[in-house]
């Protein structure tokens, strides 16, 4: 069995995976839950994702119980990294895109990661990792108009919102935050469709449900990918 934990920005993903499929998932708010909480019994492998740290008792904790991987930018993967710096990719971009690779090999894949920021990722049909785009997500959106803004409130994301014209200040906010992320994912489709053919997009990460409604372009949803990702990067490194 394997074990795969993946920190994020805002909280903290495992899955237990035999070979690879996924038995059980969990996701947890805080480091101390996570310990608690997880179940290690019939671990063999576990490996270890982060963008917010090495988080070292992790590692001290679950090697001496099992054969642990940390994953980072030199970690062996099963695609080929054309990324012009390499060594600052982020372990979520990268995880996320092997994640794509698996369900969609020898294939175009565009992968949009909706979380804490909007992470486009790209593999080509020759299962080169190339790159992508990064902008900010709802929240930081929504944050960063009341944070540099002296009257405009703080307003939550509203999972049903779609109005384009906001009448009030904060259907404005809304669109201005919300439907214009749906307009500026849909047009970055746009733009992969129109350079690459036979394109496959795959959706995932916290804020993926308010896409699915909203999109006009079809895609492929997933909220596990990143953890497949990371479960196939240590199957890769265990038979090689």
């Amino acid at each position: 069995m394997n074990l795969v934990l993946d920190f994020g920005n805002t909280r903290i993903k495992s899955a237990i995976f035999d070979g690879e499929k996924m038995l059980k998932s969990q996701t947890f708010e805080t480091e101390q839950q996570c310990i608690e909480s997880l179940e290690t019994s019939n671990i063999k492998k576990c490996i270890i994702g982060s963008v917010t740290g090495n988080h070292a008792d992790f590692y001290n904790l679950f090697s001496s119980k099992f054969d642990t991987l940390v994953f980072k930018a030199s970690t062996p993967i099963p695609l080929k990294n054309l990324y012009k710096t390499a060594l600052s990719l982020g372990s979520d971009r990268i995880a996320a895109s092997v994640g794509a690779f698996r369900h969609f090999p020898d294939k175009n894949v565009l992968t949009i990661d909706a979380g804490t920021c909007i992470k486009y990722n790209f593999v080509n049909a020759d299962n080169e990792y190339l790159g992508g785009a990064i902008s900010p997500g709802l929240n930081m959106r929504l944050k960063a108009m009341h944070e540099f803004t002296h009257a405009l409130p703080l307003v939550k994301i509203d999972g049903n919102f779609s109005l384009l014209v906001g009448q009030t200040t904060q259907d404005s906010i809304l669109s201005g935050a919300l439907t214009a992320s749906v307009c500026e994912v849909d047009g970055m489709i746009e733009r992969y469709l129109q350079a690459y053919r036979d394109l496959q997009v795959v959706i995932t990460g916290g804020d993926a449900t308010y896409f699915e409604g909203q999109l006009k372009n079809r895609f492929f949803a997933s909220q596990n990918i990143l953890l497949e990702g990371l479960n196939t990067i240590l199957n890769f490194n265990i038979e090689n």
